[in-house]
């Protein structure tokens, strides 16, 4: 990580709201002291190519005790991880005006918020000023199933861009699914017909975010410098490539935030709501959060996949319930609370 600051009109790419102030205020200091920094690595680790009898019995305890693990041998090309980064961050570079241009075909634009809507800040100018939550982070919302009508424009960035998308969207397709079959053997789900809509790689999508770095931040009461707050995903898995030395995400566990490393040609994987509700809560949706870098722009990107469309979800510990019905309750919260519910609100004998 270097600590020289980017040309100064590289601010220009940032939405206004995070460009350095021309009068400094101070520098962010996130230090939290529940935050623990151990000096290894703290994810298990599971190796993808190796998913045998007894990896699949570490594959349940790190789903138990953990919700995330660490990805090895995943099979995707070390070449493409590079390109995908690389790529990414030469669209991130754009002017801010030129990123919200490129609200066309499958692709949108976001920032302030973790795209939980696609209007981006729809959901904080809703609610009161001094309820303004904006997490420090921009980027691209791609669902893969409409990749193939994303207008490149004779822009040769974004057409291969989007080769790039449709390469790696199968690779982290087949990756999910993998180890999606693996989880619902150790749940003893796969006999089960409901089991079939359980995920569907049709759901798919691809967001790549970038945090902006947060030294001189306009950082007041409309303004967070947390690059997303602590929250728990929505989907069955996510995985998580975050292919340069920048670090910042964090879990939790053990009533202690625990500091995620980078670690080059590896995938973070972690489970969603859904997969928690399907394991009548045996695995758990683990809470993460990201923090803001002092010095460096943070790019990471992220693969998130769902249940079937119409696919109901039947536990022993919620009321059954389609990924759709899950995702309008959670932005009736969002717009009403400020803050998402998740499953608790489907829990069985408990108020709506």
């Amino acid at each position: 990580m270097s600590n020289v600051p980017p040309p100064s009109n590289y601010s220009s790419s940032y939405p206004p709201l995070f460009r350095p102030n021309s009068t400094p205020t101070h520098v962010v200091d996130q230090d939290d002291p529940t935050t623990h920094n151990p000096g290894s690595d703290p994810l298990p680790v599971i190796d993808l190519h190796g998913l045998n009898h007894d990896a699949k019995h570490t594959l349940a305890e790190a789903c138990k005790v953990w919700g995330i693990f660490r990805l090895v041998n995943h099979g995707i090309p070390i070449t493409l991880l590079n390109q995908l980064h690389d790529h990414a961050k030469e669209l991130l570079s754009l002017s801010f005006e030129s990123k919200q241009a490129l609200r066309s075909g499958s692709m949108s634009y976001f920032w302030g918020t973790p795209a939980l809507t696609p209007s981006g800040l729809a959901i904080a100018t809703e609610r009161s000023p001094s309820s303004l939550s904006i997490n420090w982070v921009e980027g691209f919302n791609v669902p893969l199933s409409q990749l193939s009508v994303l207008q490149a424009d004779g822009d040769p960035i974004l057409d291969t861009f989007r080769h790039l998308l449709d390469e790696y969207g199968r690779h982290q397709s087949r990756v999910a699914t993998t180890i999606f079959k693996a989880m619902a053997e150790n749940l003893n789900l796969l006999g089960q017909e409901k089991c079939k809509s359980y995920i569907s790689p049709s759901t798919g999508f691809i967001r790549v975010y970038r945090y902006p770095r947060c030294s001189e931040s306009n950082h007041n009461n409309q303004a967070s410098a947390w690059g997303m707050d602590a929250h728990t995903d929505s989907s069955v898995i996510s995985i998580l490539n975050h292919h340069d030395q920048v670090g910042g995400l964090e879990v939790y566990k053990g009533h202690k935030w625990l500091d995620i490393k980078p670690i080059p040609n590896t995938l973070v994987v972690n489970l969603g709501d859904m997969m928690q509700a399907m394991s009548d809560d045996e695995y758990k949706s683990v809470k993460h959060r990201v923090k803001a870098n002092k010095y460096d722009d943070r790019i990471s990107i992220g693969y998130f996949v769902f249940p079937a469309q119409n696919g109901v979800i039947q536990s022993s510990k919620y009321k059954p319930f389609t990924y759709s019905d899950f995702q309008a309750q959670v932005q009736k919260d969002l717009m009403t609370m400020g803050f998402k519910v998740g499953l608790d609100r489907f829990k069985l004998n408990k108020a709506s």
